[in-house]
């Protein structure tokens, strides 16, 4: 590789870095949005309280444990002490090519947002210090050994060995649909499954702000364009493939889910548009570097409609998902996983071709030993270690404070308040049915002072 090329590829990779960056923010815009107005800080502490966290276990040892050495050629766990503290990255390397500094810390976001997607499905009721503690020990024992499975490929003269999906058995997962999605949205069922349901579960608050959630899923669209094209680690042809397929999915999510809507309730509505955006960026994620743009849109659509009606069944089966993790992300994930088994061409970035490209059943069944495997693993691990901490710590917060909504009681802080001194004072407010009743009493206050 030549210098020119190898400054091209990292000034995209910086730049993809910097929109992966941005969904940090957008995740918690999207999510605090579609919380009750008093547990809106909270909700977006739980998003970024995670990233600060997942941060410092990287460095310290989780890219070691990511993408070390396989510990006894197993394909199952880097060697956590191979690159421990991450000193070994200062180096520039000596061919010219992508600076592993920069890869190391492309990779830690998507370790951060894999872990705060899970804090939208926990939403209202869960402590604060318990989701920190929790988010420690299911990146040690979930989702380090999920990404190097998935993440950690072998070094072209094979004295590194990777992860055991992504080498072994060969799997398709372009940007994370089973790492990142599958692996947080059945982790969130596991934990949900052990905190059980809020006390409203059957008359959930309403979104307090969607413009704030409508702006976060622009935010997180715009990061994720880094998220899937800078995983092509290159600033070449695979890379804008994988932004055009990326960009076409979500398009046909958005249409698939407003469509859907309106044939079930009668109205496309804006949380809608945002949810369907979302679902389809999930599906597409794995797949981005699999299929043609058609077969791009095929995905976000079936991801679009599916996903829409998969929110609907915990009501049905009972699990209180607040933010319907499970339904977009799990379902969004397992969807655009399996679909590459189908719809793969061999034209595009992967090279790989699908049942519907004369590739018969082989990918497919790849495909689905890698869901398999994420979903038992992940599954498992959570429930065992939601249940643990709920024995030794508990996990909920005290029935009054989730009733109370938790900003002020856990951070001392409320979202909005409504001041006006010129009227003779302030009214705080935490909650949006609230704020109405203070926008009246300061109305009234001043038609009292013009008389």
């Amino acid at each position: 590789m030549d210098q020119a090329l190898a400054a091209a590829n990292t000034a995209w990779i910086l730049a993809a870095t910097g929109l992966v960056a941005l969904m940090v923010p957008g995740l918690a815009l999207f999510y605090g949005g579609m919380v009750s107005v008093r547990s809106t800080l909270n909700m977006m502490m739980m998003t970024f309280g995670a990233f600060a966290l997942v941060g410092v276990l990287w460095v310290l040892f989780g890219y070691s444990a990511v993408f070390g050495n396989s510990v006894g050629d197993a394909g199952l766990l880097g060697d956590p002490l191979e690159y421990l503290g991450l000193s070994q990255l200062l180096e520039a390397p000596s061919e010219p090519g992508l600076p592993p500094a920069l890869f190391a810390a492309f990779q830690m976001l998507f370790a951060g947002i894999t872990v705060a997607l899970i804090s939208g499905a926990v939403a209202d009721r869960l402590k604060f210090g318990a989701w920190m503690g929790f988010t420690a020990i299911w990146l040690v024992l979930v989702y380090f050994p999920i990404a190097h499975w998935v993440f950690a490929f072998d070094s072209s003269d094979g004295s590194v060995v990777g992860g055991w999906i992504a080498n072994t058995l060969g799997a398709v997962d372009f940007a994370g649909g089973t790492a990142v999605h599958i692996n947080a949205g059945i982790a969130a069922l596991a934990l949900i499954l052990v905190l059980g349901k809020r006390h409203n579960f059957t008359n959930p608050p309403r979104p307090h702000s969607l413009p704030l959630t409508m702006l976060g899923a622009g935010i997180l669209f715009f990061g994720w364009l880094g998220f899937n094209g800078g995983s092509a680690l290159a600033a070449n042809n695979n890379a804008s493939v994988v932004v055009l397929n990326t960009i076409a999915a979500s398009c046909a999510g958005i249409c698939a889910w407003l469509l859907v809507e309106r044939v079930r309730e009668g109205r496309s509505t804006t949380l809608g548009a945002a949810s369907g955006l979302i679902a389809a960026l999930v599906a597409i994620t794995p797949a981005c570097g699999a299929v043609s743009p058609v077969g791009a849109m095929i995905i976000g659509a079936l991801a679009g409609a599916v996903c829409c009606v998969a929110i609907s069944l915990k009501y049905k089966l009972g699990y209180d998902d607040a933010l319907d993790v499970v339904g977009i992300h799990l379902v969004g994930g397992v969807l655009g996983t399996l679909l590459i088994g189908f719809l793969a061409t061999e034209a595009a970035p992967n090279g790989v071709a699908g049942l519907f490209y004369g590739g018969g059943f082989g990918l497919l069944g790849k495909q689905t030993l890698a869901v398999v495997a994420v979903l038992a693993y992940s599954f498992i691990v959570t429930w065992l270690i939601a249940k643990g901490m709920d024995k030794a710590t508990g996990l909920r917060v005290h029935h009054d404070i989730e009733r109370e909504g938790l900003d002020v009681a856990v951070h001392g802080e409320s979202a909005y308040s409504i001041e006006a001194p010129e009227l003779g004072g302030a009214v705080v407010t935490t909650d949006a049915d609230d704020v109405s009743a203070a926008a009246e009493a300061l109305t009234g206050r001043a038609a009292q002072k013009v008389t």
